[in-house]
């Protein structure tokens, strides 16, 4: 009998996910190991080798390290689920003039459920992941996600929409050590080729990090749909003509192709008519966010306006602001001009390392 319970284990093959089941191996967990297969290259239309969390050697390697050090290890195929929600949603927001979030998405609607079904039909307690966040159970009986000891690989960020009855059985075994710890505990367990994998920051679906182009495979008549429409200025003056709106996001200023005497912005997108509208950096500043979709974690409302660092991507350093829930929306009051606020992002909100909740700016 184990000392603490079953517990399931999501493995990627990666440094962080392995060295999370050894460590909670080595503290008396029961562990079952399970690798999720999302995706594949060939269906993605990517022309070099598969590489990262999906690819045949991670799955490999995530079964070698189960079986030597005893525990069992299942390959769970989740590509149905994944490609009709979190692809399917990618392509639409694109399609939307929105710029998709599709890791927070795949943590809330699909890697959560598919770990606890099956942790369900395998008895196990708790799931645990390689996520560096910490959690932890308060006062109020709610479940409070809060960022991980390392600052620069913190991933709160992306779990901000995982369910109060899912957290309660989730444990994150990372979030109280640095990635340079942890890659020293692969080197200590002797796993030297494990210690040394580099890190991907790129959408595990998209070939080659390049979107235009898994755009193009996913939707073939894309490029004769969105072709020929205008860049236009602010106050609606004409431009020049760009490449099709969903190829564009808020705030880029390379590659759009176009030339005019100082930097350009993208400010805004029009789906309905094919426009990208450029402006300066003063013109892509904004003082004022919405968001929807909203998950909050710490508490369960907030309907009294509160003080919190507001994240508007994932890299953000997070900006003062004050918060207020209006129904299904909250109001962010930014307390200086934030830049590049992109429809179809995470805003995630904090209370000094304790994450509050987020949602999807509008």
């Amino acid at each position: 009998m184990s000392k603490h319970g079953r517990i399931l284990v999501a493995m990627s093959g990666g440094v962080d996910s392995s060295v999370a089941a050894v460590m909670l191996h080595e503290q008396g967990y029961e562990v079952i190991g399970l690798t999720m297969k999302t995706w594949d290259y060939a269906s993605a239309g990517g022309s070099s080798k598969e590489t990262g969390c999906c690819s045949l050697d991670s799955i490999n390697d995530a079964r070698a390290l189960a079986v030597g050090y005893g525990f069992p290890h299942y390959i769970l195929d989740i590509r149905s689920e994944f490609g009709d929600f979190v692809i399917d949603n990618f392509v639409d927001e694109y399609l939307a003039g929105r710029t998709p979030n599709p890791c927070v998405l795949c943590n809330t609607h699909i890697k959560w459920e598919a770990l606890l079904k099956r942790a369900d039909k395998l008895d196990c307690e708790f799931i645990a992941t390689g996520h560096y966040a910490n959690i932890r159970l308060q006062d109020s009986g709610r479940y409070v996600i809060s960022k991980g000891k390392d600052e620069n690989k913190d991933q709160s960020y992306v779990l901000w929409g995982v369910s109060q009855k899912n957290l309660a059985r989730t444990k994150f075994p990372l979030g109280s050590f640095s990635k340079p710890e942890i890659r020293q505990m692969a080197l200590d367990m002797g796993q030297i080729e494990l210690a040394g994998k580099s890190e991907s920051y790129e959408i595990c679906f998209v070939p080659d990090n390049d979107y235009r182009s898994f755009l193009r495979h996913k939707v073939e008549d894309l490029e004769e749909r969105v072709a020929g429409g205008n860049f236009v200025l602010t106050n609606g003056t004409v431009v020049g003509k760009h490449q099709g709106y969903p190829f564009y996001t808020i705030g880029q200023r390379k590659g759009l192709g176009i030339a005019l005497g100082h930097p350009m912005f993208v400010t805004s997108i029009d789906p309905q008519t094919n426009t990208v509208v450029l402006g300066t950096a003063d013109e892509l500043e904004r003082k004022q966010a919405w968001v929807k979709n909203l998950n909050l974690v710490k508490y369960e409302s907030i309907t009294e306006p509160l003080e919190a660092i507001t994240k508007i991507r994932y890299k953000d350093a997070g900006t003062q602001s004050t918060i207020l829930q209006m129904g299904e929306h909250m109001k962010v009051d930014f307390h200086h001009n934030v830049s590049g606020i992109a429809p179809g992002q995470s805003a995630v909100f904090y209370e000094g390392n304790d994450l509050l909740g987020g949602g999807f700016l509008m």
